[in-house]
């Protein structure tokens, strides 16, 4: 059964030329937007937002419709780097000077995505071990994006878990019938540690903390920096780990 496509809403005809063009300003919200925007069973609108962007670029239009455009692109799941490589690309068939001016756009529509890139670049050069890729496989496990990055898989597995600001894991118990346990040392930034039932212990590159099996805690960044630590799994005998509740926010919000 073929799903019904999404009908595009749009007023800002109307709402900027409806006394002064009614006609013009039909045709820009119900038959651009209502009807062409809309048919998304034949392009998705990230494919349109692609297209017109490149379109207004190719033709110098780089004004506030082009900055709407972007932000609609954005939405419509166009990534930051996805769009730098657009326009770069665009530049070579439209021209140079029309791709500075569009850059200068798309620069302040995806800003804050801009400034998050910048700080995980300076933390990664902050620490000497790599910061990994996203730690999807435990993804369900945390709050906000973590990486990890193997640094031994012999003798003993060690392994360095970064977390971007305010991304911690949930609490957790590490298992063991004989020995077991982890041992966390901290590489670069800040972070927390909290065991049930304690206070939690704030913790900056050079601190190490030992945790034994069957004790209930949970660790991460501080909400305002990120934060690395070396894994390094105990041996032991039958040993697991059993993941448990997340951190509420009321929780993580109250840390200094």
């Amino acid at each position: 059964m073929s799903k019904t496509p999404l009908k595009i809403k749009q007023t800002a005809g109307r709402d900027q030329l409806g006394e002064f063009a009614p006609e013009f300003a039909r045709l820009n919200d119900d038959v651009l937007f209502g009807e062409v925007w809309s048919r998304n069973d034949r392009l998705s609108l990230r494919d349109r937002s692609l297209v017109t962007l490149v379109t207004l670029m190719a033709q110098g239009l780089t004004d506030s419709s082009f900055k709407y455009h972007l932000m609609t692109a954005r939405k419509n799941g166009i990534t930051r780097g996805e769009i730098a490589e657009i326009l770069t690309h665009a530049a070579f068939y439209a021209g140079w000077p029309k791709a500075w001016a569009a850059f200068r756009m798309a620069k302040e529509v995806w800003a804050d995505e801009t400034a998050a890139a910048d700080a995980k670049a300076a933390f990664e050069r902050e620490m000497i071990f790599p910061i990994g890729a996203p730690n999807d496989a435990y993804a369900h496990y945390f709050i906000g994006q973590s990486y990890l990055a193997r640094v031994s898989a012999e003798q003993v597995k060690i392994f360095n878990v970064s977390f971007e600001p305010g991304c911690r894991n949930n609490w957790h118990i590490h298992r063991a019938t004989k020995g077991g346990g982890q041992t966390l040392v901290c590489v670069a930034g800040r972070g927390w540690y909290q065991e049930w039932g304690k206070p939690a212990r704030e913790l900056h590159a050079g601190d190490v903390v030992n945790i034994p099996a069957g004790v209930k805690h949970w660790h991460g960044a501080a909400a305002d920096s990120w934060f690395a630590h070396l894994a390094v799994e105990i041996e032991g005998e039958n040993t697991s780990n059993e993941w448990l509740e997340a951190v509420d926010d009321a929780q993580y919000d109250s840390l200094p």
